[in-house]
């Protein structure tokens, strides 16, 4: 049995990312900044009121969660909005956000639960392919491209980080999920989103700490 801490776990990619790491009998640590009567009824631990940009309860979350070995810490938060050339001064604030959950928080929270990750301990950030700049041949979506970008920067520079305390960190696509997120126009849905992440996790390594990996198992270009 592993420990396994999930952001953003009260619905879509999170919550089904804990009801399946439940149900293989893994202790998952549920963290949201509200919980949901779905989350609520999986019988994990949950950990309310964590906001992921705020550096106080960031700190309150790592005393929450002092008498937890973290085995695997799954950075899944994220907010998608809708920004575009034309209108940039009017979006600064949407533009603001994706950076701070999408970019900053990822960071943010590995840096604050860090005492609690040990040698053979995986860090995976739930990015997207939208980061990828070779992969960008339909432009738009500024804010949430750029953010993701960001990541995917920062997890490759934690793998850097992490790698003599023998912590792997791996940046995983979920796909084009059907989420409250995509409006729920995705391909596939969130069950089988979770399920290809569970088992990149699962062959997360040393060897392939800070690589980018599709949840079906494609490597991904930067």
């Amino acid at each position: 049995m592993s420990n396994i801490v999930i952001s953003g776990a009260n619905r879509g990619i999170g919550l089904a990312l804990t009801r399946q790491y439940r149900d293989r009998g893994d202790s998952v640590v549920a963290l949201c900044r509200q919980p949901s009567s779905e989350l609520d009824a999986l019988g994990v631990r949950v950990e309310s009121g964590i906001d992921v940009t705020d550096g106080k309860s960031l700190v309150d979350l790592a005393r929450r969660l002092s008498d937890v070995d973290i085995d695997v810490l799954i950075n899944n938060a994220g907010v998608m909005r809708r920004t575009d050339f034309n209108d940039i001064e009017d979006q600064l604030d949407a533009y603001r956000l994706q950076f701070e959950v999408n970019s900053l928080a990822p960071l943010r929270v590995t840096r604050a639960l860090v005492d609690r990750l040990a040698q053979g301990s995986k860090v995976a950030i739930i990015t997207s392919r939208m980061g990828s700049i070779a992969d960008n041949d339909s432009g738009g979506h500024y804010g949430y491209r750029m953010s993701k970008t960001a990541v995917n920067m920062a997890g490759v520079s934690m793998a850097q980080e992490l790698d003599e305390r023998g912590i792997a960190v791996g940046l995983l696509h979920p796909g084009y999920v059907k989420t409250d997120m995509t409006g729920n126009t995705g391909h596939v849905d969130t069950d089988e989103s979770a399920a290809g992440l569970i088992r990149r996790i699962d062959e997360l390594s040393m060897e392939t700490s800070g690589s980018f990996h599709h949840a079906n198992g494609e490597e991904l270009p930067w």
